[in-house]
């Protein structure tokens, strides 16, 4: 709530040096807790260590996040927007020519450079997050959210190629074709193939956009 001074409303003080200082230090956390949960696993990393990694006091960390689950979502959240800024992933620029393809190849080429550009950030963290689950109610509910929110990105995908001419392989089961992209769209593709076998991006970016295209277009 805003002060009052002679019986006048004042606005909050504000400091863009301390804001910019306090989102460094958030930056310097998320940094740190993504290195930790990739090398040490979920449980096995506490916020005492990110806050060590991270050169800031435990209680900065809390203060900062609340929970390591909170901290979690934000490693997540950051790594699939590439950055801090409140800005959705569809809305993203690197996301525009999935919106701005004219044919539905040229739709499902540029979903696969997203989901390439995705996966070189968020394979290890969603491999982290999928080995926690089963023994973590909150980090559960966290990976169930990710299944959820692919989907809903597989269904906007799907849509985006329905309003252009011509008709999807699977006929008129859209929810097959949802899920067939929802499948591909597994950050783990990348991991497995291009952290694992040793594959280019543009060999992975290349199969994946050729896989989608069989998946969906009629030959």
């Amino acid at each position: 709530m805003d002060e009052v001074k002679d019986g006048r409303p004042t606005r909050p003080y504000r400091s863009p040096i301390r804001e910019e200082n306090a989102r460094r230090t958030r930056q310097a956390v998320v940094t740190a807790a993504t290195r930790l949960f990739v090398e040490r696993g979920y449980t096995g990393t506490a916020l005492a260590d990110v806050a060590a990694a991270a050169g800031v006091a435990r209680p900065t960390v809390f203060a900062a996040f609340g929970s390591k689950a909170a901290l979690l979502r934000q490693v997540l959240d950051q790594a699939l927007a590439g950055d801090d800024e409140p800005v959705p992933v569809s809305q993203r620029s690197w996301y525009r020519p999935v919106w701005e393809g004219r044919t539905r190849a040229e739709v499902l080429d540029a979903y696969a450079e997203v989901c390439t550009l995705i996966g070189a950030r968020t394979a290890q963290v969603f491999e982290t997050v999928r080995r926690a689950a089963d023994g973590s109610p909150e980090v559960a509910e966290v990976w169930q959210t990710l299944l959820r929110n692919r989907r809903i990105g597989a269904q906007m995908v799907v849509e985006r190629v329905c309003s252009l001419a011509g008709s999807l392989r699977q006929g008129s089961d859209v929810e097959a074709a949802v899920d067939e992209v929802w499948f591909y769209n597994d950050p783990a593709h990348y991991g497995a193939l291009v952290l694992e076998r040793g594959w280019t991006e543009d060999a992975f970016r290349s199969w994946l956009g050729r896989t989608l295209r069989d998946a969906l277009l009629p030959r």
